[in-house]
């Protein structure tokens, strides 16, 4: 199994109504994902709850079967609509942790 961790900021300059409304289209894209990847065993998306102590606005933590699923999830039609269409549109920062568990 692997687990496939990313941590967003949402652009600087969009309002907290425009940043909710964005963090929930990304939610709901990227959640929408489960049962279309191959490989893909779960995904969440983590966007209400977050303290004042943090310096990113979403979380995505997903597990895949393999590194060879995460290779082909990358590439993924629906993956890569969802990312380019509302993910990379509207976020300013990306740090990724990928790793076997």
């Amino acid at each position: 199994m692997v687990k496939h961790i990313i941590l967003w900021k949402l652009r600087s300059e969009m309002s907290a109504a425009e940043k909710r409304e964005k963090a929930l289209a990304i939610k709901q894209g990227l959640e929408g994902l489960k049962g279309q990847v191959p490989g893909l065993v779960d995904i969440h998306v983590q966007i209400d709850g977050r303290l004042e102590s943090s310096n990113c606005d979403i979380m995505l933590d997903s597990t895949l079967e393999s590194e060879e699923a995460l290779k082909g999830y990358a590439v993924h039609p629906a993956h890569v609509a969802v990312a380019n269409g509302v993910v990379r549109p509207n976020t300013e920062l990306r740090t990724c942790l990928d790793y076997e568990c």
